[in-house]
């Protein structure tokens, strides 16, 4: 199932036509597909380069994902950059108590044509228990350093993937 990502009502996106993501999970095995419909020449994408732990990816184009347990307040954010950086962390609950979660390398693959970006994601030993709610984002910066902000909901007047309400995705 692909689900859409909507740009903020605050974000231009007018080089971006559509920007989709499937979500699953097996175990402790999350998978994410990202796929970025768009004028790829206009964006600043990231090349390819040797995967690792990186900082500050929000600041450039990068996909996210935020996971927590069904109930809970704590969560575990997400990046994911074309380039194969990646980056976790884990909060205490909305923007409290952040650390680097402890946690194994994401595998990222990215594949790009003309008009197409997709970047597909695996992500081993979550530490929630079960169901997870997931709030799907991404970031994406065009050539004139412009960021546009999408998300499954955008529930607040700025773009805050970290509000509660945009935990809207159940995987069980």
């Amino acid at each position: 199932m692909l689900l859409l990502l909507q740009p903020h009502p605050t974000s231009a996106a007018e080089d971006v036509h559509k920007i989709s993501v499937e979500a699953s999970r097996s175990a402790g095995l999350l998978r994410l597909r990202f796929i970025v419909e768009a004028r790829l020449d206009r964006l600043a994408i990231p090349p390819p380069a040797l995967p690792r732990r990186c900082e500050n990816l929000w600041q450039h184009s990068c996909f996210e994902a935020f996971v927590r347990a069904e109930g809970r307040e704590n969560y575990v954010e997400l990046n994911f950059a074309p380039s194969g950086a990646w980056a976790a962390y884990e909060f205490e609950g909305e923007r409290r108590g952040m650390t680097e979660a402890d946690m194994e390398p994401c595998r990222i693959q990215t594949w790009s044509d003309s008009g197409r970006l997709e970047l597909s994601a695996e992500v081993e030993r979550l530490p929630y228990g079960e169901p997870w709610r997931l709030g799907l984002s991404a970031v994406i910066e065009h050539v004139s350093g412009r960021l546009s902000y999408w998300a499954l909901l955008h529930p607040s007047d700025e773009p805050d993937f970290h509000h509660p309400e945009s935990f809207i995705l159940a995987l069980p």
